[in-house]
């Protein structure tokens, strides 16, 4: 499933959360921080993330919309023995492949239930689109699955972080995002904005954004930096802390 490292542009991604629970407010997603950094380590960029219900339409709308425009689509949630897990079969349905009892599944569920205790509702997680490969789950057993570009996961944090584990090193990389933070204090960001935007433009290969930080000592901001060229990364941080000693001495 890895793809061969070539002088592309970097892959790009985007993550499907799928769950009632995550819309009402009952749960919070965690998963979505978890994939990001990971993606930010081996230089795979995040682009867009979803959050939709428990509707099969709406799942599959959003599978081909998101699949047809980034590198790798994550979906998180939905692969569970309940009647309202339904990820298995939505993503099939926008393949236009057959959701079959994969007995790859079933051995691995094996690992974990007697016999007698592969219930229906426990056989459902061995439920997977014909032709998909199986991700691995260390917690449970209950595998998640890659199909096309698509990489379903399961929505507990920990089952789904051992699922990224295991995908992970199949994923195309390249090089990674270098970060650097420069402390604005509470230099307002009215009085820097416009020479801000100036320094992006020189530098087209940085990410250039301000940011409020909250704190006990009041709103303190910091300008956050982010690229790929080392070199540029220095000179754009140079003009930055230039510009933001200029104005404390003002």
């Amino acid at each position: 499933m890895k793809e061969p490292e070539t002088g592309e542009a970097p892959a790009t991604a985007a993550v499907l959360v799928i769950g009632d629970e995550i819309l009402s407010g009952r749960t919070q997603d965690t998963n979505t921080r978890y994939i990001a950094t990971y993606l930010a380590q081996i230089g795979v960029d995040l682009r867009e993330v979803r959050v939709v219900p428990d509707v099969e339409e709406e799942i599959v709308a959003a599978v081909n919309a998101l699949r047809a425009r980034y590198t790798y689509l994550f979906t998180t949630g939905g692969i569970g023995p309940t009647h309202d897990d339904i990820t298995a079969d939505s993503v099939g349905r926008a393949f236009g492949v057959e959701v079959i009892e994969d007995p790859r599944a079933m051995a691995m569920l094996r690992e974990r239930f007697a016999e007698e205790e592969l219930n229906p509702a426990r056989r459902r997680m061995a439920r997977i689109p014909r032709g998909a490969e199986l991700v691995r789950n260390a917690i449970s057993k209950a595998p998640g699955f890659w199909i096309g570009n698509v990489i379903v996961m399961a929505g507990v944090p920990v089952i789904m972080q051992s699922m990224m584990d295991t995908v992970g090193p199949q994923l195309r990389s390249g090089a990674r995002v270098e970060v650097e933070t420069v402390e604005a204090g509470s230099i307002p960001e009215g009085s820097y904005a416009m020479r801000l935007e100036e320094i992006a433009a020189a530098h087209p290969g940085v990410s250039v954004g301000s940011y409020p930080n909250f704190s006990g000592q009041g709103v303190r901001n910091q300008i956050v930096l982010r690229s790929r060229d080392v070199a540029s990364l220095a000179s754009a941080k140079a003009a930055v802390r230039a510009l933001l000693a200029e104005l404390a001495g003002a």
